[in-house]
């Protein structure tokens, strides 16, 4: 469970850093705006899976994808389930 907090926090800090250097306006809700739209959009998969056919387990690692790579990061997991 600190492996996940500390992979969080590491990621917010790394995406308020890059919303910073772009000289985007507030980058720390950007940066968990990002974060949690991953992981909504895990959630939305998971909730349409019935619907879909798609079903991608939520554990650790889907979870630190979705939180890392935001939306990007739930389509490279939905793509990888059809493999």
């Amino acid at each position: 469970m600190l492996n996940v907090f500390i992979v969080t926090v590491s990621t917010f800090l790394v995406f308020s850093f890059i919303h910073y250097a772009a000289k985007k306006k507030k980058p720390f809700k950007r940066a968990f705006l990002s974060m949690l739209l991953g992981v909504a959009t895990l959630c939305a998969v998971d909730l349409f899976a019935g619907l879909t056919g798609v079903y991608i387990p939520v554990t650790r690692l889907t979870l630190l994808t979705s939180l890392a790579g935001g939306v990007p990061g739930v389509a490279l997991l939905v793509l990888l389930s059809a493999f």
